[in-house]
């Protein structure tokens, strides 16, 4: 789900956008990109990101939540497969994302109990969320700089805000999750968790792009 952040980059450089001619030599906004291309690449990450939850959404709506979860299963088996056939290293976050279907998937297919899936969305938001605070407190890593500083300059304390947004962020989706799981049906559920999800984090990500926007115009003007 991380790959739509450059989303947010997007919006800043749109908000704040200037000829050329007016741009410093020294602009961090200088260097010339692929606006379409790098938007290309996002979508297209994001739809492999999704592609476990697609999956179990279309298994879902044409059998029941025991076959979407096998299937969501050996989706995300697949992906794991194919990114380390084509890049040779797995992404922590695409292990995170497998245990996390692998135990919650597992026990639902085991005890026969949804469940355990409809914990496993909360269960990975939290992890995300755990990740970004316990890399920027314990490890003084921050992880969305780390994605993201390539493509933008900001000052160290509006990077920790940017950091720790996104956990909040997660913490609150996995709260969301359980109240739709457990306050409506199942049906409504699944739905929620594909298109209430993304939905979500695209607001927020536009959110985010405004935020940045306002800093970048500032760094503009200096």
């Amino acid at each position: 789900m991380l790959a739509i952040l450059p989303f947010a980059l997007t919006q800043a450089e749109k908000a704040t956008a200037v000829p050329t001619r007016d741009r410093g030599l020294d602009s961090h906004l200088s260097k010339p990109h692929n606006a379409p291309l790098c938007q290309l690449v996002t979508f297209m990450k994001l739809v492999f990101d999704l592609f476990p939850v697609i999956l179990f959404f279309v298994a879902y709506k044409v059998t029941d939540i025991y076959i979407a979860t096998g299937v969501a299963i050996a989706a995300t088996i697949a992906q794991i497969a194919w990114v380390k056939l084509r890049h040779g290293k797995v992404d922590k976050m695409l292990w995170i994302s497998f245990g996390i279907i692998a135990v919650m998937g597992g026990a639902t297919l085991l005890f026969h109990d949804p469940t355990f899936i409809k914990w496993k969305p909360t269960v990975l938001y939290w992890s995300f969320a755990a990740v970004l605070i316990g890399a920027e407190f314990l490890f003084k890593r921050n992880l969305i700089r780390a994605m993201m500083e390539q493509q933008l300059t900001l000052p160290d304390m509006v990077w920790t805000r940017l950091s720790l947004s996104w956990a909040a962020f997660f913490v609150l989706m996995g709260l969301a999750n359980l109240y739709v799981a457990y306050n409506f049906s199942e049906n409504t559920w699944v739905n929620f968790k594909l298109f209430g999800g993304l939905g979500l984090m695209l607001v927020f990500v536009v959110v985010q792009g405004l935020f940045l926007s306002r800093f970048v115009g500032n760094e503009e003007k200096k």
